[in-house]
């Protein structure tokens, strides 16, 4: 099966083309983050079946503004489920509220965050499908959101977590750890939290087959993730190198059932 997972952008103002990408491409499961309310009815038009949940409400002075994760599927989705994530306090530090204040529009007040699953099956075998998009703040908070959607899981079922992680791994990129109320350890350690949630990822027996490949150009960070179980086996991964509007590019694994087979 072939799984791809894209950050598309809500304010992406190619919508056609980025439609057209999603359309044509060779996906069973495509699991999109920040898709805005127009397209969302677009994807429903598409062949197969469809789960969403509200990716984040974002609250500007003048409108609020909506998107949602979701999960295509050309197979059949036999279950969904939401997983709603905690509204934090990002006022605690003086120099948080600083800039937020000078950047309202990349980082206003936000709340209904969540991510969900979908169970597939495939070829009568149900395979649990995640489409998560973690905050953008402190690297605990990004821990709690990730483990709150693990906390869902089946071990007995093979396992796609897919999504934006928006884990920072540069060190031009990490002061905004600092910034939004992190300890300063946290910016001038840059590697730090690659290694820890990769230490997640072997503890919830996960595989993460773009390790080291950037997925966001400004970052030059892998932000994007597709996971994938024990049971289950990786013949290719690649990073799409047209982002169609996004900042983020698409990413794609071809992934057997059998973990005996692909590479790993």
């Amino acid at each position: 099966m072939t799984v791809y997972s894209w950050n598309m952008l809500y304010r992406n103002r190619h919508l056609d083309d980025a439609f057209e990408f999603i359309r044509s491409a060779p996906y069973d499961v495509f699991c999109l983050q920040e898709v805005p309310d127009g397209m969302l009815e677009r994807l429903g038009t598409l062949p197969g079946e469809l789960a969403f949940r509200r990716d984040v409400e974002k609250v500007y002075a003048d409108k609020t503004v909506s998107m949602h994760n979701v999960i295509l599927s050309k197979y059949a989705i036999r279950a969904s489920a939401e997983i709603d994530f905690p509204d934090y306090d990002h006022g605690e530090h003086l120099r948080t509220r600083l800039f937020r204040r000078i950047m309202p529009m990349h980082f206003p007040e936000t709340r209904d965050r969540g991510g969900l699953y979908a169970d597939v099956d495939v070829d009568g075998q149900i395979v649990r499908v995640f489409n998560v998009h973690l905050i953008l703040a402190r690297p605990a908070w990004r821990l709690e959101e990730f483990e709150r959607a693990m906390a869902e899981r089946d071990p007995s079922l093979p396992t796609i977590v897919c999504g934006d992680f928006n884990t920072l791994e540069k060190p031009h990129i990490t002061v905004l750890n600092w910034l939004f109320g992190a300890p300063l350890s946290h910016a001038a350690l840059y590697r730090r939290e690659r290694f820890i949630i990769e230490k997640r990822f072997v503890t919830h027996g996960l595989w993460n087959p773009l390790r080291g490949h950037p997925t966001h150009g400004m970052s030059r960070s892998q932000l994007d993730h597709i996971l994938v179980s024990r049971q289950m086996a990786v013949s290719r991964a690649e990073v799409v190198r047209d982002r169609r509007g996004s900042d983020h590019h698409p990413i794609f694994a071809a992934i057997s059932l059998d973990g005996n087979s692909g590479a790993r």
